[in-house]
């Protein structure tokens, strides 16, 4: 069982933890609006970082997502 645990990256090996502590279906999905809500952000800072070093402005980026959405097949 150690070897299979090795190949466990330290979040996973987090996530586990919660499971042993039996969360109903309602904290289930909090932990998954957390875990979202932080990768959201963390992608945002890394978008505002490299747009910032390469000279990026604000309203281009605004720009590229507009044209992006116009391409998209999901609505809204």
């Amino acid at each position: 069982m150690e070897q299979a645990a090795s190949k466990l990256t330290p979040l996973q090996l987090e996530l586990l933890k919660i499971y042993s502590f039996n969360p109903s279906q309602e904290e289930l999905q909090q932990i998954k609006d957390m875990l979202a809500r932080f990768f959201a952000y963390r992608f945002a800072d890394n978008v505002s970082k490299l747009a910032e070093a390469k000279g990026i402005s604000d309203a281009t980026l605004d720009q590229w997502l507009e044209e992006d959405e116009r391409k998209s097949p999901f609505p809204g």
